[in-house]
């Protein structure tokens, strides 16, 4: 199957990629490689340069936006069959910072990837959303009320709404998938995890907003055989999937485990943001019996996988002795 992934080069997608790759299919990849205005250049050049490594050979990649007109000549040149949708802006924080750059992306991008994607008469468009959409909850199936809270949740929530509509009025299949805060290899310091344990690994005191605040903390190789899993069922040509572990565990308990791996740090507890929605568990349900969905890696052994990781890294461990 001929499948394009936009963002390809981010911390999911290159994943989704990969696997895709080694699955046997024809894979390309939009990316413009871009830092959001937030990543140190040095990590980003080398966060990218990891990426790319791990990437086949033969997937080829367009280092062009997806809100571009240049984008046309990808489908001209390739007629993908799919379609997974990853690029956006990543996390609110980022697109609270530079809102009308978030929206370019995240609306004007998937709008331009809709209207290509039915000239061309892709067969699948799968759209990655987020667990955002559903706002503050204690757990949520695909049939809970969306009351997104923060311009990336609405954003993302907008995205949704587009893709069904698409889908309503051309006939264009999807599948709509809802990841939750997903960590592991790869991913850059600036998220929830990759702080705990990166701050643990320098002695520093990491800064639990709310210990009762929970996440259904997700590891991106699970994460990443939904996706894929998403693509290429052939019996699955239209739905709304929870992509997580379907376990919930407090921040408290995430930073313990973090300040336990590395053997340093300390914890301090601040009060919950009031920028951010209290989030629950995800019920997995719907993905497990339509799309054989199966997570497997909790927070003990995920956390340990991505402590390893960072230990290998040359450029990781520059940064930790450098600060510690």
């Amino acid at each position: 199957m001929r499948i394009l992934v936009t963002g390809g080069l981010g911390f999911i997608g290159h994943n989704v990629a990969v696997q895709l790759a080694a699955q046997g299919h024809d894979v390309r990849i939009v990316d413009n490689e871009t830092d959001y205005g937030v990543i140190p250049f040095d990590e980003m050049r080398y966060i990218m340069a990891e990426r790319k490594q791990k990437i086949p050979s033969s997937v080829i990649k367009h280092l062009i936006d997806v809100e571009s007109s240049v984008l046309k000549h990808v489908f001209e040149m390739f007629y993908p069959e799919a379609i997974v949708h990853l690029a956006s802006f990543p996390r609110q924080k980022i697109v609270n910072q530079n809102p009308q750059a978030g929206s370019r992306v995240m609306i004007e991008g998937l709008l331009n990837m809709l209207e290509l994607s039915v000239k061309y008469k892709v067969e699948k468009f799968v759209y990655v959303s987020s667990s955002m959409v559903y706002g503050s909850f204690e757990k949520a199936n695909e049939e809970s009320e969306c009351r997104p809270m923060g311009q990336y949740a609405i954003m993302k929530h907008t995205g949704e709404k587009l893709v069904q509509d698409y889908s309503r009025h051309t006939g264009l299949a999807h599948i709509i998938v809802r990841p939750s805060a997903v960590y592991g290899p790869l991913d850059i310091e600036d998220r929830v995890v990759s702080k705990f344990i990166l701050g643990a690994m320098r002695g520093e005191k990491l800064q639990v907003r709310g210990p009762w605040e929970t996440l259904d903390f997700t590891h991106v190789d699970d994460v990443t055989d939904g996706i894929v899993k998403a693509t290429l069922d052939q019996c699955v040509t239209w739905g709304t999937y929870n992509l997580s572990r379907g376990r919930v565990r407090t921040l408290q308990d995430a930073a313990t485990l973090a300040v336990r791996i590395a053997g340093a740090g300390t914890i301090e507890i601040c009060s919950s943001d009031t920028e951010f929605p209290s989030r629950g568990v995800l019920d997995t349900g719907a993905a497990f019996r339509d799309l054989n969905f199966d997570p497997k890696i909790d927070i003990e052994n995920g956390f340990a996988d991505y402590y390893n990781w960072l230990q290998a890294s040359s450029y990781f461990t520059r940064q930790v002795q450098a600060r510690a």
